[in-house]
This record gives C-alpha cells, structure tokens and sequence, in this order.
C-alpha cells in the first residue's frame, strides 16, 4: 500500500456564524476553496455555556449540497420545511440531504437554554453531484448507539466511523457519493494505518492535542488540517510530545470535479442556478418550519 504524504497544511480561523457562535473553520478560506467534494469544515466550540446564553442557527435555507452534523458535547433540536424534528446529543450525528432545497433550523435544546453546558461539535457540507442537486430532500439520523467503534489490538486508537469503514467496522450512513468519515482518538504511543481508497481525496483535521500524519511524518498541531497527496492508506500517530489524548477527523471521498457556483446557504453549478435558488426561496417554494 502507498501512504499517502501531506501535501497541504491549512490552519483554522476563527469566525461567528449563526446567531453568534463561534467556529473555528480550516476551509474554506482566501487560499483554499474546497477539498473536492467536501465544501466547509466547521468546528463549533468547545464553548460553555450559562443557562440562557447557549445559541444556535435559527432558520436558514439549503440547496445543492448535504450537511453534516455531529455531536461532541451539548444538545440541539433541529426542525425544517419538510417536516422532520428531533434532538441530537452527544455522539448523534445528523446526515442532510438538502437537494431541491429545505428551510433549517438548529438551535439549543430547551434543556441547553435552562441549565446551560458545553457545547462543542462539528458541521460539514458535502458537495452533491449536479444529477443530485434537485433531488426530494432526505434525512439520516444515528444516535450515538448505532456509530460503530473499533479499536486497535493494542487498544491505543480507537475509531468511530461514521461513513465508510475503518479496522473492519463498516458505517451505517448511506453517502450519495461515497464518503470516508472518521473520528479517531490516539492514546500516548498509537501507531495506525488505514485504508483509504485511492480515488479519494482525504484530508485530517486535528482538534485537540498534535499527531503525526502521512508517510513523512509531518507534525499537525490544534486547529490544523492537513490536506493529503495521493495513496491509498493514512498513517496516523500520537504526536511524542502529547501526554493527554490526540483527537482528529479523517475525512475522504471521492471528487466530483464539476463547476461549483456557491454563494450563501446555495451550492450549484452555475449563476444562473444560484439566482433561481435564491428566487425559490424568496418566493416560498422551499417552504417554511410549521410551528
């Protein structure tokens, strides 16, 4: 197997989103648009918060593309135009298929509001092939209960897959395009390799502590993502210097190389599509949260 090398390092920044929440975001960003298909990574705290002050995304629009939601820490509830409501909590992820296009809304829990708490988690935006992009919206929901885990025989890393398959463990999210999404933890002293399909584009974001990633060993520290080269394996480890725990995302899928128009809550192909979006929606013909 070819380890893949890092080829680029993107540093996160800082920016509010929402109704004032802060992300921290490694793209996009001036320098780097996409990591084709995946259009935006946002880490969302960790934040804790006082009852009364946690804050969410009120209602907002989609189109052309797929969000992803999973929780660290914290609980929302979430609602839209089509009719789907629920809770997610820590270790829940959400898969939406936006297609045609939905009205969002994802805001603290009543639970969050009164006792307050940390909140900290992760959205992605998953770009959606042009044959899918006015496709009928669709929801995947997993508690926490149904994302397989797996860990490494000497039990230093372990491994949540949310899509795609890691140390044997297969997901349980169906991907229009098919997607690797992993959350792993390294303990002092873990060394692993994992296959990642060669037609993938991948890329690692740490989000506490510091690993060593890819055939060079390049060091990526908090707030880092590390854009991967060409393989068809990852290797991960725990960075020597870390006592406590190293947590990172793999993320990988297969690039759709097509023409993204993006302005907003709207991801097409082209202008003209992006004008219509926004006219659907200022007409009403993406609906509204029924309340």
């Amino acid at each position: 197997m070819t380890v893949r090398t890092v080829a680029q390092l993107l540093t996160a920044h800082r920016q509010e989103e929402g109704a004032g929440f802060i992300v921290r975001r490694p793209f996009p960003s001036p320098s780097v648009a996409q990591v084709d298909p995946f259009l935006l990574l946002d880490e969302v705290g960790p934040v804790d918060y006082a009852p009364g002050q946690a804050v969410g995304a009120p209602d907002h629009p989609h189109r052309g593309f797929e969000t992803v939601s999973y929780v660290l820490a914290g609980e929302k509830e979430h609602e839209d135009s089509a009719g789907h409501r629920g809770t997610l909590g820590p270790g829940d992820v959400q898969w939406m298929t936006a297609g045609a296009g939905v009205v969002h809304s994802e805001m603290p829990s009543r639970r969050m509001l009164e006792r307050g708490g940390r909140v900290h988690g992760f959205q992605i935006w998953v770009n959606l092939p042009a044959r899918d992009k006015m496709m009928a919206p669709r929801y995947q929901e997993l508690p926490a209960s149904r994302i397989p885990e797996a860990r490494t025989a000497d039990g230093l890393a372990r491994v949540r897959v949310i899509a795609g398959e890691a140390l044997g463990m297969r997901a349980a999210i169906e991907t229009r395009t098919p997607i690797v999404y992993q959350d792993w933890t390294l303990r002092p002293g873990a060394q692993v390799e994992t296959g990642v399909p060669g037609d993938h584009t991948a890329c690692v974001y740490v989000f506490r502590g510091a690993a060593v990633v890819g055939a060079q060993g390049q060091v990526v520290e908090d707030g880092q993502c590390a854009v991967l080269g060409p393989g068809d394996s990852v290797r991960l480890a725990q960075h020597p210097g870390v006592a406590a725990e190293t947590r990172l995302l793999l993320l990988a899928g297969v690039p759709l190389r097509e023409p993204v128009a993006r302005y907003g809550p709207f991801v097409m192909n082209t202008k003209q599509e992006i004008l219509q979006a926004f006219d659907d929606y200022q007409q009403g013909r993406m609906g509204q949260i029924a309340r």
